[in-house]
């Protein structure tokens, strides 16, 4: 019976089921990370544009902390940042 299946098989026996398998299982692994990796450039591209701004006004406090620029220059870029 075994070598009649083999027969039917063409020889193939197990190796095709097991690859078969094992590419069912990377491809939709690969369809989930996707999913995933999309679902995370969103929702970082939002937080980033709130981000940007408090980091730019991080950058200014401290090259204001710095000295590197004076009160009326702080105040100035403040405002622009602000708007």
């Amino acid at each position: 019976m075994w070598h009649d299946m083999m027969g039917y098989m063409n020889g193939a026996g197990w190796g095709h089921m097991l690859f078969g398998g094992a590419m069912m299982v990377i491809f939709w692994g690969l369809v989930i990370a996707l999913i995933v990796m999309l679902v995370m450039r969103l929702a970082g591209s939002r937080a980033h544009a709130h981000s940007a701004h408090k980091d730019a006004m991080e950058l200014l406090r401290e090259r204001y902390a710095r000295g590197e620029i004076d009160r009326r220059e702080f105040e100035a870029r403040k405002r622009d940042l602000s708007e």
